[in-house]
């Protein structure tokens, strides 16, 4: 059982190698989403002894109730999931790089390809944004030509950030698909006007960019879904403007895929895209990635250079392999426990009178306020929470891991701090409440 109150320092092992690591590490973290600053500055654990199911242990010994992420959305079965943790530990005995080839990634696209019919031809690699980038060089590779159409976030590439390189038409083009005001240092400037931005339901936007450089546009990029539905008719007329134009449709599934359907989401809303592109949760926390398609687009990567060392170890497919095997078995939670806890919350917040926000899909819950001082709040919750032992933030996750007494534990701590966070709001001082150390602002993505 997790203990009922937890009280933070800050002189802790934990928070002692965070303050070390910003000497030494630019930016502190490898992936902004794991910033501590992203949840509550000086109070959130950065880092971890031990994490099984749904529960970590921090340097200090303090141990969580994760309610956030589950590792940025890569565990869905939960930390160490007990089969695929047997398959990796075998993997590893066994030998897990040669400079022959892992045999199990034949398997693994057999397998990938039984899920998707409408596929012929798979690539891996092993992160979500690299993925991202080959899908792209595929696409212009098999058309010749230059230019991306996207919408929504894709990874930090030169593909992608090349929306924000400065030229007369585009200024700070990513507002409302990543950070605003990210700047593209580092991209080359001569790639300005290759990365062109669409709105998630806003068809007439896309069908601009098709109207005014159709002729040269290799890809159109985008998540099936993300916040929301799509609206009737959309994705639909998505393909029919891919069609027209010669451009490759490429599906992002790193986030939505599994966890929403069994395969992806796509195969929900009944799409066949050009490609399809998997990660974070194909592999439950080991480093994989997959990108399915057409055998006469994919084919194209022939004629282009994509190729890595890594992307041939054997631990990948084999975790890839034992996750998709044991979500063939199982039905996962989490869309009901997304549920279940919206549901809870959302009386709490009417029982306090909060103006609590809720988005997203159950699996993919965005917790906020409709308040001039959300990110305040938020932090506030957050604190109050890590005095519970319990990790939340702006999100939730839901895994296989996570049950209804979970969440049970985690709405019984909301209903206490929910009565503070009226008072804060009553009397507007939920900045003084946590010390005037407000968490930075994340990512934004899709309607």
């Amino acid at each position: 059982m997790l203990p009922n109150k937890i009280k933070t320092h800050m002189n802790t092992k934990t928070q002692d190698l965070y303050r070390r690591a910003k000497e030494l590490i630019p930016g502190g973290t490898q992936l902004l989403s794991k910033r501590p600053e992203m949840f509550a500055p000086e109070r959130w654990p950065a880092y971890y002894r031990q994490a099984n199911g749904c529960e970590v242990v921090d340097l200090d010994g303090r141990r969580y109730l994760d309610m956030s992420f589950m590792g940025i959305g890569a565990c869905l079965l939960g930390y160490s999931d007990p089969d695929v943790t047997d398959a990796v530990v075998r993997c590893v005995q066994s030998g897990s790089m040669c400079t022959l080839n892992a045999p199990e990634e034949v398997e693994l696209a057999e397998l990938l390809l039984q899920i998707h019919p409408w596929a012929e031809n798979v690539r891996y690699t092993r992160t979500g944004g690299e993925a991202m980038a080959a899908a792209v060089r595929v696409a212009r590779a098999h058309t010749g030509r230059d230019l991306v159409a996207f919408c929504g976030y894709h990874g930090w590439h030169d593909w992608y950030l090349a929306a924000n390189c400065k030229s007369e038409e585009n200024k700070d083009q990513l507002q409302g698909h990543l950070l605003p005001g990210l700047e593209p240092c580092g991209v080359p400037t001569q790639l300005a006007g290759t990365a062109l931005p669409f709105s998630y339901n806003k068809i007439e936007e896309l069908a601009e960019i098709v109207s005014r450089h159709g002729n040269n546009l290799a890809a159109i990029v985008m998540e099936p879904t993300r916040h929301s539905h799509p609206a009737p008719g959309f994705l639909e007329e998505v393909r029919q403007l891919a069609d027209k134009s010669g451009a490759v449709w490429i599906i992002d599934e790193i986030t939505t895929g599994w966890r929403l359907h069994f395969g992806g989401v796509h195969l929900q809303y009944g799409l066949e895209p050009d490609i399809a592109v998997f990660a974070k949760s194909i592999s439950n926390g080991h480093p994989m990635a997959a990108i399915i398609g057409r055998a006469k687009v994919m084919q194209a990567a022939q004629e282009s250079f994509i190729s890595s060392t890594y992307w041939t170890e054997r631990v990948g497919p084999v975790a890839a392999l034992a996750t998709l095997r044991k979500m063939q078995t199982i039905d996962l939670p989490a869309q009901k426990v997304g549920n279940q806890l919206r549901e809870g919350l959302a009386e709490i917040a009417q029982k306090y009178q909060v103006p609590l926000t809720l988005s997203g899909h159950p699996a993919l819950t965005s917790i906020g306020f409709d308040h001039p001082e959300t990110l305040a709040l938020q932090t506030l919750l957050t604190h109050r929470m890590l005095d519970r032992g319990i990790l939340a933030g702006g999100s939730f996750y839901a895994s296989l891991a996570h049950t209804e007494q979970h969440v049970q534990q985690y709405l019984a701590a909301a209903d206490d701090i929910f009565g503070e966070l009226a008072q804060a709001i009553n009397e507007g001082d939920a900045m003084k409440r946590i010390d005037g150390h407000v968490r930075h602002s994340g990512f934004a993505r899709l309607a």
